[in-house]
C-alpha cells in the first residue's frame, strides 16, 4: 500500500488499508506518518524508497526489484500523474491507482470513500472507524490544540483561551502544538506521532480544529470536540463513539 498525504488523510484511510491485509503486507507513507501504522509487516517512508524520484531520474534498481516483488500494489500516490502511471505500466508493475482525495462536491465521508475504493480488492470490509491502539490509562486533564494545516480552518485563538478558562474549573488544561505551528507558551510539542498519540490517549477531553491531530485524538479513543468552520464535517469529521462536532462562523 502506498499512501501519501497528511496526518488526517492517513488516519481516515486506515480502515481501507487494514481491510487489504494479506500474508505479507507492506505500507509506504509520508515519513512523519510511519509510526502510526501499527498493523503492517513493514512500514517505510516513501522518501526512503526512492519512489518520489521515479519518472524524474533513472530509478534505483533496488526500487524496481522491490516493486516487482509484490503481487499487488495499491497506490494513492501518482494517481493524478499520467506519466507516472504510464511508466509503471511499461515496467509491468502490478499497480492499482485510486484518487487520494474525495471529490470536492461529494457528500460521502472520506473513510467510506476510501473503503469503497478498495472493496473489490479485499475479502472483508474493515470496521469503518479509524483506530490506533494505545494502552494508556485515562488521566484527568484536557488538551487543546488550536491550530491546523490551514489558518482558515482555525477557530480564533482568543475563543480557545476563553474556553480553556472555563474548562480549568473542572480539570487542568494542557495546550498542544505541532512542530510547524506558531509559537504558543507552555504548549506540549511531541514530534513522534505515535508518542503524541499515547499522550493524547491519556486525556479526559480533547478540543481542536479540523486537523490531523484532532483525527489522531479520535483514533486513540479520547473524547473529542472537533470545531469545523469552512470544511465539511460530513466528509472530513473524525469518527468514533466519543466524537462530537461543532460548527463555527467568524
Amino acid at each position: 500500500m502506498i499512501r501519501p498525504g497528511a496526518i488526517g488523510d492517513l488516519i481516515l484511510s486506515l480502515p481501507a488499508l487494514e481491510s487489504l491485509q494479506t500474508g505479507y503486507f507492506e505500507v509506504w507513507v509520508a515519513s512523519r506518518n510511519a509510526s502510526l501504522v501499527r498493523f503492517a509487516n513493514r512500514v517505510r517512508s516513501i522518501a526512503s524508497t526512492g519512489l518520489d524520484l521515479l519518472g524524474i531520474t533513472d530509478p534505483p534498481p533496488s526500487l524496481i526489484d522491490s516493486l516487482s516483488s509484490f503481487d499487488s500494489i495499491v497506490s494513492w500516490y501518482g494517481a493524478n500523474r499520467p506519466e507516472f502511471r504510464e511508466l509503471v505500466g511499461s515496467l509491468n508493475l502490478q499497480f492499482h491507482f485510486f484518487p487520494a482525495l474525495p471529490p470536492e462536491t461529494g457528500t460521502m465521508h472520506a473513510t467510506d470513500f476510501y473503503l469503497d475504493q478498495v472493496r473489490d480488492l479485499c475479502a472483508s470490509t474493515s470496521d469503518p472507524i479509524p483506530r490506533i491502539p494505545c494502552d494508556v490509562p485515562r488521566e484527568n486533564f484536557a488538551v487543546i490544540h488550536p491550530f491546523s494545516g490551514s489558518a482558515r480552518k482555525n477557530w480564533p485563538l482568543d475563543k480557545f483561551r476563553h474556553l480553556a478558562r472555563g474548562l480549568q474549573r473542572a480539570m487542568p488544561v494542557r495546550w498542544c502544538a505541532g512542530p510547524d505551528d506558531p509559537p504558543l507558551d507552555g504548549a506540549v510539542r511531541i514530534d513522534d506521532l505515535y508518542e503524541l498519540a499515547r499522550w493524547l490517549a491519556g486525556a479526559r477531553l480533547y478540543v481542536g480544529n479540523d486537523s490531523g491531530i484532532t483525527h489522531l485524538a479520535a483514533a486513540v479513543g479520547t473524547p473529542v470536540l472537533a470545531l469545523f468552520g469552512p470544511t465539511e464535517p460530513g466528509v472530513w469529521a473524525p469518527r468514533g463513539p466519543n466524537v462530537r462536532v461543532a460548527r463555527w462562523n467568524r
